[in-house]
């Protein structure tokens, strides 16, 4: 039996002193009435109400219970109608992480409207690179990129991306244009470089990956000081058309390679459990689902420009 039903069956006989007056208010049996406030007596191991025929009356321990549980149940109550309300409008906090870099395109315009239109949900991010325990860390929802791999995560896979290599108009007539992925290697790379792992690039060339080693100019932990160092001429970097869409457009840097861009790369959202999200993480996947295709852009030609 439910703890919280036993204190309201009992609350109830108190205040009318009377088990049947209780039953009729609780639309439930006098039996089960009786099985109930016996059950919380075996509970506590006291007697709870005086009993006779005509009289029903609190002991002192009852008395004790029924000064001390009323604030109790008063919030439970409370609690369980803020559940509840949870579960259909969008409310409290949700802890989220993503990449660095990912911070420096729309999606963090995204999070900003999704709060305005939802003013009772707060936001906590966590910027980093590491994939993260999100049961242990408290992660409600994850947004990372990359290829989709089998785990216990709930995923949601939200855009295709296009990777492609950049550098400024200036820096290509200078250096020439590359027709082959294989070219870059006489070229000067700005890489990112986790630490304790060579520099790579991966490339999708007739259907077949290819790994290329790289010996760079200027690697990084983190994608962020790749882009201004590549606009001032030094170099060439890499990333998902996505981050570097707004350089793109005002034609600062030029993007190449997006043909050989690796075709299971994905923005997604991740969460741990598929029944019982709060409505605040399921109003914000719906958000991120509805919004991102906005972003995209009409194929050309056989290449596809995943991103405005």
């Amino acid at each position: 039996m439910d703890s919280l039903d036993l204190l309201r069956t009992f609350r109830e006989v108190a205040r009318r002193n009377s088990f049947a007056g209780a039953a009729r208010a609780l639309d439930m049996s006098p039996a089960n009435v009786s099985k109930y406030v016996a059950e919380l007596e075996t509970r506590f191991r006291v007697r709870l109400f005086n009993r006779t025929t005509r009289q029903v009356s609190l002991t002192d321990a009852g008395h004790l219970l029924y000064e001390r549980s009323g604030s109790v149940v008063e919030l439970l109550d409370l609690t369980a109608e803020e559940m509840l309300g949870r579960a259909t409008h969008p409310s409290g906090r949700l802890n989220l992480t993503a990449p660095h870099g990912l911070m420096q395109t729309m999606v963090l315009r995204m999070m900003g409207e999704f709060m305005r239109q939802h003013p009772d949900v707060s936001l906590h991010l966590t910027l980093t690179n590491r994939v993260v325990d999100m049961a242990e860390d408290g992660i409600d929802l994850a947004i990372r990129v990359g290829p989709i791999a089998d785990s216990s995560l709930i995923v949601r896979r939200l855009l295709p991306l296009e990777m492609v290599v950049a550098a400024t108009p200036d820096y290509w007539n200078a250096h020439g244009r590359p027709k082959h992925p294989r070219e870059l290697l006489d070229h000067r790379i700005l890489a990112m470089a986790p630490q304790g792992q060579p520099p790579h690039w991966r490339f999708s060339v007739d259907g077949q990956l290819l790994d290329l080693p790289l010996q760079p100019l200027f690697t990084a932990t983190d994608s962020a000081p790749l882009v201004p160092l590549a606009l001032t001429g030094l170099g060439v970097i890499r990333g998902s058309r996505m981050l570097l869409r707004d350089w793109i457009e005002l034609e600062e840097l030029e993007p190449l390679f997006g043909e050989y861009s690796p075709r299971n790369l994905w923005l997604y959202a991740a969460y741990t459990q598929r029944r019982h999200n709060s409505a605040a993480l399921n109003a914000l996947l719906e958000y991120l689902e509805s919004t991102i295709p906005r972003y995209q852009e009409k194929p050309t030609g056989a290449q596809a420009s995943f991103l405005a």
